[in-house]
C-alpha cells in the first residue's frame, strides 16, 4: 500500500516547463502571438485559424527526475531506483503541465485612420489543462519509509501543494497603433471550468519522540484541506450520465464562470530598437457547482509502547481516538481560485535593413523591414509559493519572404541546455508553424527533463503593399 501511495505522488509530481511560450512571445509572424501579448506589433488585414488546428501545444517533463531513472532496463531493483528518485528530489521541485487547443481563432483591422494608424480586433476561444504541482517530499518518505528511522525529524504536512484545473476560455481583444513609438493591447476573456482540484494551503506537522522508558509519543498537528468542484458526480456509484458528454457541456459555459484580461504594449525607442511587455491571465474562477471539499483538521497527542494509527485494531482504540481527534470533513461551500497570472518582457536589436533589387533609392520610402534581429525575454509566472521563472536570449531571421525562423536559448528552474526552434512558413495566404523546445533532449526522450512543442495552420491576408 505504502508503494502504491508513493508512485502516485511521484506520478502527480512529474512536471513540465511551465507556461512559457518563449518561441511564440513576439514571433509576430505567428497570429497566436497575440495570445502571449495582445499589444504585439502585427500588421495583418485579417486572418483566421483552422479550427482545432490552429493551435496545438504540449509540455511534459521533470525537475527532479526522468523516466529513465525509474524505468531504465539496468538492472538495478526497480525498489531501489525508486528510493534514489524519492531521496534525490526536493519540496522546491516544481510541477507544472499545460495543455492547450485553440477551438477557433481570428481578427482583422476595423480602422485605419488618416495618419496610416491601424487598429485591430481579434477573438477566438481555446481549451486548456493546467496541473501545478510541488513535490511533496516528506510525505513520500512517509509513504515509503515510515518514520521509525526518522524519531525527533518533523514531517512538514504543508509540502502537500497541487492544484488542477480543465477550462475553456472566450477571448476578444482590442489592439491599437497609438502612433510611430507605441502599440497598446488588452484582451479580455471569459473563464468556464469543468473541473478543478485545489489543495495549496495546507499546514501541520507529524514528530515522534522517545523517551528513556521506551514510550513514545506522537504528535500530528493537520491542517489539510483539498476542494474540487465538477468532480464529484462521476465517483458516485448511481452516476449514469456520459463523461465526455458531461465534460463538453460544462466546458462550454455550463461550468464555473470567471473573467480575466490580458495587456501588453509594443514601444520602438528608435526604429531598430524594440521593448515589449504584457500581463496575461489576471483573473479568476468562482466555483458555485458540484463542490465538494474535504478536510483533516486537527491535533492529537498520543503516548504509548507503539502507537499506531493504521487500523481499528490498535492497542487501546488508538485509531478511534485519532479519527475523533482530526476528523475528516466534507463541506459544499463555495471557493474561488485565481488563474496563474503571468508577465513578459522583451528588449530587441534588429540589424540587416531588407531593400528591394531594383531599388530607387532616391523615391523608396516604405516603412523599414530587417532581416536579423537578436533580443533577450524575461518570463515570470504566479505560484503558490515562489514564482516561476525563466530567462531567453533569441535570434530572429527572415530566411525567405515566405520563411521566418527564430532560435531561442533557455534558462530555468529545469534546465539550463534548453535550446528551441521556430518555423514560420508562410505559402499564398495559408501560413503554417512549428515550434519546439528543448532539442537536445530529443535524442533519448526517457532522459529528457522537459520536451514541448507547438504548430499550427492560419489563413492570413496582408495589405499588397
Amino acid at each position: 500500500m505504502r508503494k502504491i501511495i508513493l508512485l502516485f505522488i511521484l506520478l502527480v509530481s512529474v512536471n513540465s516547463i511551465s507556461q512559457n511560450k518563449q518561441l511564440l512571445y513576439n514571433f509576430t509572424a505567428v497570429p497566436q502571438s497575440l495570445l502571449t501579448n495582445p499589444g504585439s506589433d502585427v500588421k495583418y488585414k485579417f486572418y483566421f485559424g483552422i479550427p482545432l488546428l490552429s493551435g496545438i501545444s504540449a509540455n511534459v517533463g521533470s525537475s527532479g527526475f526522468s523516466a529513465y531513472d525509474l524505468f531504465a532496463n539496468n538492472g538495478v531493483d526497480f525498489n531501489e531506483k525508486l528510493r534514489d528518485v524519492v531521496f534525490s528530489t526536493t519540496r522546491k521541485d516544481k510541477a507544472a503541465i499545460n495543455e492547450q487547443v485553440e477551438l477557433f481563432n481570428g481578427g482583422f483591422r476595423i480602422k485605419r485612420d488618416e495618419d496610416q494608424y491601424d487598429s485591430y480586433i481579434s477573438f477566438g476561444m481555446y481549451q486548456e489543462f493546467d496541473f501545478l504541482s510541488y513535490m511533496p517530499k516528506d510525505l513520500a518518505i512517509l509513504a515509503l519509509d515510515g518514520n521509525k528511522d526518522y524519531l525527533g525529524k518533523v514531517f512538514d504536512l504543508g509540502d502537500l501543494n497541487v492544484k488542477a484545473e480543465m477550462l475553456s476560455v472566450l477571448h476578444i481583444g482590442y489592439h491599437k497603433n497609438v502612433n510611430d513609438h507605441l502599440i497598446l493591447g488588452f484582451r479580455g476573456k471569459i473563464y468556464s471550468s469543468a473541473a478543478n482540484l485545489n489543495s495549496t494551503n495546507n499546514s501541520g506537522y507529524i514528530y515522534t519522540i522517545p523517551s528513556d522508558k521506551g514510550i513514545y509519543e506522537q504528535v500530528i498537528s493537520s491542517n489539510l484541506q483539498l476542494n474540487t468542484s465538477g468532480i464529484s458526480q462521476y465517483t458516485k456509484s448511481d452516476y449514469s450520465g456520459n463523461i465526455a458528454s458531461d465534460i463538453a457541456h460544462r466546458t462550454f459555459f455550463g461550468g464555473d464562470l470567471g473573467l480575466g484580461f490580458d495587456a501588453g504594449l509594443t514601444y520602438y525607442p528608435k526604429k531598430n530598437v524594440q521593448f515589449t511587455a504584457s500581463v496575461a491571465d489576471i483573473g479568476f474562477i468562482k466555483h458555485t457547482k458540484d463542490v465538494e471539499s474535504f478536510v483533516y483538521k486537527g491535533y492529537y497527542n498520543a503516548e504509548g509502547i507503539n502507537p499506531k494509527f493504521l487500523g481499528g485494531n490498535s492497542a487501546g482504540n488508538v485509531y478511534q481516538e485519532f479519527k475523533a481527534a482530526i476528523p475528516l470533513d466534507t463541506l459544499y461551500t463555495k471557493y474561488t481560485t485565481w488563474r496563474p497570472a503571468k508577465f513578459n518582457s522583451s528588449i530587441q536589436y534588429s540589424f540587416d535593413e531588407e531593400r528591394p533589387d531594383d531599388c530607387d533609392c532616391l523615391n523608396y520610402n516604405p516603412e523599414t523591414v530587417y532581416k536579423s534581429a537578436v533580443g533577450a525575454q524575461l518570463f515570470l509566472m504566479s505560484t503558490p509559493r515562489t514564482p516561476l521563472m525563466a530567462f531567453t536570449t533569441y535570434y530572429r531571421r527572415k530566411i525567405f519572404n515566405s520563411l521566418q525562423m527564430k532560435a531561442t536559448y533557455t534558462i530555468d528552474s529545469y534546465s539550463y541546455k534548453n535550446i528551441g526552434l521556430g518555423l514560420s512558413s508562410q505559402f499564398g495566404p495559408v501560413n503554417f508553424y512549428v515550434l519546439a523546445d528543448n532539442l537536445l533532449e530529443y535524442k533519448d526522450v526517457s532522459k529528457a527533463n522537459s520536451l514541448s512543442f507547438q504548430f499550427g495552420l492560419n489563413i492570413i491576408f496582408k495589405d499588397k503593399e
